[in-house]
């Protein structure tokens, strides 16, 4: 038998399809092939149309099935993990109202700002463990304001992944771990939070039934079963935003231990066993997938918004010559640590949450026109982007985290030596890679969800570590010089 994950991404949908009893992955494919249309109607905009999201399920799903030749019923269980934060809005017939706004749109920023000077801020960061920033509430209020017309016709509101689960089962459902990462939940009376109801005027019929995030939400209908050549009944048994299930996928449960991802976005997680902030709310506190108000497992969130997407936007823009990765990969390793005095700030994909919600998009410093090419430009790129993270992980350690080893999966920007080598020496950090993914890890989820296996030990048993990046503490200065003189012009800006 099989269990079957799926990854929501703002880039692309990925299938996996795990053999229940050895832990392997049998098939695995994404769609689409190029990264997935984000609509920006103004600067600093992000949407999606959920249909498209549907559409390269389907795609992806079929794929898989067709090459391990597994039918559908010989599917136990479903998993679902998403991008996080993003706004589905439903009427009364269950159909959606307006394009998704996405995780990565700043829209809603002045309107989070507000909420956290009116509610108080010792009350939000005390209770929600964050400012309502640029999360899903905020994104609601903006709705509320410029949209009434939509707003009226509300009935639910869903996070991306509680709306394909509701596509393949007819069921409507949240999770806590998906009501914190909307900024809905209040961790001190452990119930959606009355504060930030009563602030953006949000009616409590707007929340679907909450459902927990291992275990039986709902079973595959007789429309999604013909759509997908799936067997009717088939239970879906896990959902989770990205990150959380990202550090699921790496057996990261327990307090001290780190995952990591460098997709679009980029992402150090930490998990905490008591309820804990930072004053600046720089990063972020959500409920980690084995939360529960009886034992306290949260997820300790640094993201980068400007990741992987400044690779690929180099790639578009600068590498004319039909360069690849592995291609821009080889040209960075081309010039030495540092960059040859080049410097690269990362930030422009919207406000970053990192630099207290500040939008100062990306530049390029300390080229000289007869010294510098495109070699010293891609790797200061890379370098920028971890040291984004290394910035964002001085705030962490203040708040207590001791890290000391990083998991993350052998993907995306940790396919660059250079990236994981930048990362290990400027952190000090061991780097830990593993074959695994986000759809893969959400399969596994399905497991435990469904009582296939008895604890998270026993469903990542198989994971397989693929390499691991000491830190060079011969070049480790030159590491921390280079970091040095980028977080000069972040703290300038």
């Amino acid at each position: 038998m099989y269990l079957l994950g799926y990854d929501i991404g703002s880039s692309s949908v990925k299938a996996s399809l795990v053999d229940a009893e050895t832990g392997r992955i049998v098939a695995s494919d994404f769609f689409p092939k190029e990264e997935m249309k984000i609509t920006a109607l103004q600067p600093g905009w992000a949407e999606q149309n959920p249909a498209d999201w549907w559409e390269n399920l389907r795609l992806a799903h079929n794929s898989v099935k067709a090459k391990a030749s597994v039918g559908g019923e010989e599917i136990e269980a479903i998993g679902i993990t998403w991008q996080m934060h993003g706004l589905v809005l439903l009427d009364r017939a269950g159909e959606v109202l307006r394009p998704s706004i996405i995780w990565c749109d700043s829209r809603a920023v002045p309107y989070g700002e507000a909420a956290f000077r009116t509610i108080g801020e010792e009350r939000c960061l005390s209770r929600l463990l964050n400012s309502p920033g640029n999360f899903t509430a905020s994104k609601l209020a903006w709705v509320k304001e410029h949209e009434p017309h939509i707003y009226h016709r509300i009935d639910k509101l869903m996070l991306p992944g509680d709306w394909i689960a509701h596509k393949l089962t007819g069921e409507q459902g949240v999770t806590i771990e998906g009501l914190s990462e909307g900024i809905f939940w209040d961790f001190q009376t452990n119930s959606i939070s009355d504060d930030v109801l009563q602030y953006y005027g949000i009616p409590r019929s707007f929340f679907p039934d909450i459902v927990p995030v291992f275990g039986i939400q709902g079973r595959v209908s007789a429309a999604a079963a013909r759509d997908l050549g799936l067997k009717e009944g088939t239970p879906v048994t896990y959902r989770a935003g990205d990150q959380p299930n990202n550090a699921l996928s790496l057996n990261v449960f327990e307090p001290g231990e780190i995952a990591s991802t460098a997709g679009t976005s980029g992402v150090v997680y930490g998990v905490l066993d008591c309820l804990g902030y930072d004053p600046a709310s720089r990063v972020n506190t959500f409920a980690h997938v084995n939360y529960t108000p009886e034992q306290t497992r949260l997820g300790v969130l640094l993201c980068i918004n400007g990741t992987g997407i400044l690779n690929s936007w180099l790639r578009r823009n600068l590498a004319v010559d039909g360069l690849s990765y592995a291609d821009m990969n080889d040209l960075a390793a081309a010039s030495p640590i540092g960059s040859r005095g080049v410097s690269v700030v990362p930030f422009g994909n919207g406000a970053e949450r990192v630099l207290e919600n500040r939008e100062v998009n990306c530049s390029i410093h300390g080229i000289n026109f007869n010294t510098h090419d495109k070699r010293d430009v891609l790797r200061a790129a890379q370098e920028g982007i971890v040291f984004s993270y290394e910035y964002g992980m001085e705030i962490m350690r203040a708040m207590g985290m001791n890290i000391h080893t990083i998991k993350a999966g052998k993907a995306n920007m940790f396919l660059s030596p250079i990236f994981g080598q930048t990362l290990a020496g400027v952190s000090g950090a061991t780097i830990e890679l593993y074959d695994t993914d986000g759809a893969a890890g959400a399969a596994k989820a399905a497991g435990i969800g469904i009582g296939r296996y008895a604890s998270n030990k026993e469903a990542f048993a198989s994971l397989e570590k693929l390499a691991v990046i000491e830190p060079d503490l011969t070049e480790r200065d030159r590491y921390r010089e280079a970091y040095a003189r980028w977080r000069e012009l972040i703290t300038t800006k």
